[in-house]
C-alpha cells in the first residue's frame, strides 16, 4: 500500500515544482519588464536640430544630441527642463557658447553631462546648479579663459572633470573632496602666483591629474614646459602659501557642505589682502570725486570770469602825476616860519647857525662884575 501511495503522490509532487517555479517566473517578469522600462534611450544625433526637440518621450532618460547645431538658448533650457528623468545628456559637438546660469537645473537625476567640441567661452557662475548626482563633467576642447572659483561648489557627487584644450590660465579650485580625476592638459598655464592655489590643491589632495606630466605651464618663460604640478612657483607671499595649505588640508577633513562654506569665507578673506588688487568700488568712488571735483571748478570759474574780465578791462596802467614846487613849498612854509631862511647856505651852515641860535645862557648868580676892581 505505501509503495502505491508513493506512485500516486510522484506526479503530484512534480506538478508543485512546476507550478513553484512557473510563479516565480510570474512574478520576476514585471520586476524585470520595469527594470528595462526605467533605461529609455533617445538617439537624435546628426539631425541638424537648431533646439532641443520638444516632442520626445518624457520617460528618456539616456539623450543623444550630439552633432546638431544647437545653441542652448533660454527656449532650449526650458524645453530640456521637461525630461526630468534623464540620467545621461550628450551635447558634444553642437553650438553652445554660453552655459547660463541654471542650465539644467531641472535635471536633478543626471550623472553624465557631455558638452564637449562646443564655443563654450562663458560658464556663469550657477551654470550648473541642481546637479547633486552629477558624476562626470566633459568640457574639453571649448574656449573657455576663465572660470569662476565656485562654478563647481555645488556638485557634491563630481568625480571626473575634463578641462582639455581649452584658454585657462589659472584656475581658483573649489570642487567636490568626491573628485578622483581632473584633466587639464592643453590649456596656456600662467605659472606665477595666481595658479599657486591649484598646485597647492593637486599636491595635497589624493586626485589623479591626467597626462600630469605633459601639463605644462606656459609663461612665465622661465618655467616654460615645465609641468605645472612640481613647478617652483616663487616671490610669493608666504602668507598666502600658508593660507592656502591651510585650506587645502583642512577640506580633505570636512565634508562637502563645510567645504564650501570654507571656501567663500577663504574667498572673503583673500579679497581684502594685499594680493588682491583694490575693488572697482574704489576706482568708481575716486572717478566720482574728480569729475565733482572737477564740475565745481568749471561752475566756480563760470561764475567768476565775467567780474573777473571787467576787472581786466577797467584795469588802466597810469604814471602818477608830479606836484609843483610852489604847492610843496605853500604846504610847508607854516612850519618852518620859525627859523630864518638864508639862500646860498650849505648843509653845515645851517647847523652852524641851529646852534648859534641854541647857545647854553648861564643863569646869573646874584653878583655884580665891576670891571674896576683889580683881581
Amino acid at each position: 500500500m505505501s509503495m502505491m501511495f508513493q506512485r500516486k503522490n510522484k506526479p503530484l509532487n512534480m506538478k508543485l515544482a512546476w507550478l513553484t517555479i512557473l510563479a516565480a517566473a510570474l512574478f520576476l517578469h514585471p520586476v524585470a519588464t520595469e527594470d528595462a522600462s526605467s533605461t529609455v534611450s533617445c538617439d537624435e544625433v546628426a539631425k541638424n536640430y537648431i533646439s532641443v526637440p520638444p516632442n520626445l518621450s518624457k520617460s528618456v532618460s539616456i539623450l543623444y544630441l550630439s552633432y546638431n547645431n544647437i545653441t542652448l538658448n533660454q527656449n532650449d533650457i526650458i524645453i530640456l527642463h521637461k525630461y526630468i528623468n534623464i540620467t545621461e545628456l550628450y551635447l558634444n559637438n553642437n553650438a553652445i557658447a554660453v552655459l547660463r546660469n541654471y542650465s539644467f537645473s531641472n535635471l536633478s537625476r543626471l550623472a553624465i553631462l557631455d558638452i564637449k567640441n562646443n564655443y563654450i567661452n562663458t560658464v556663469e557662475q550657477a551654470a550648473f546648479a541642481g546637479l547633486n548626482k552629477l558624476m562626470t563633467l566633459y568640457l574639453q576642447n571649448n574656449k573657455i579663459v576663465q572660470l569662476d572659483s565656485n562654478v563647481f561648489a555645488l556638485l557634491k557627487s563630481l568625480q571626473v572633470l575634463n578641462l582639455k584644450n581649452n584658454f585657462l590660465e589659472y584656475f581658483n579650485v573649489n570642487v567636490s573632496v568626491n573628485l578622483i580625476r581632473i584633466t587639464l592638459i592643453g590649456n596656456p598655464w600662467n605659472c606665477s602666483c595666481s595658479l599657486l592655489r591649484l598646485q597647492t590643491w593637486l599636491n595635497n589632495v589624493n586626485v589623479t591629474l591626467e597626462n600630469g606630466n605633459n601639463t605644462m605651464c606656459t609663461s612665465p618663460n622661465s618655467l616654460k614646459n615645465h609641468p605645472i604640478k612640481t613647478a617652483i612657483i616663487s616671490n610669493c607671499e608666504k602668507g598666502e602659501m600658508t593660507e592656502a595649505n591651510t585650506i587645502l588640508l583642512s577640506a580633505i577633513n570636512h565634508n562637502n557642505d563645510s567645504l564650501i562654506s570654507l571656501h567663500n569665507a577663504t574667498n572673503r578673506i583673500l579679497s581684502h589682502s594685499d594680493v588682491q588688487p583694490p575693488g572697482k568700488s574704489w576706482t568708481f568712488l575716486m572717478g566720482v570725486l574728480v569729475i565733482v571735483i572737477s564740475t565745481a571748478l568749471l561752475i566756480g570759474m563760470a561764475i567768476k570770469f565775467p567780474a573777473w574780465y571787467r576787472y581786466l578791462i577797467s584795469y588802466n596802467h597810469r604814471r602818477l602825476e608830479e606836484e609843483e614846487p610852489e604847492m610843496f613849498e605853500e604846504t610847508f612854509t607854516p612850519h618852518m616860519c620859525t627859523f630864518p631862511q638864508t639862500t646860498g647856505t650849505s648843509e653845515e651852515e645851517s647847523v652852524v647857525v641851529f646852534e648859534q641860535f641854541h647857545t647854553f645862557v648861564p643863569e646869573e648868580d646874584g653878583f655884580i662884575e665891576d670891571k674896576y676892581i683889580d683881581t
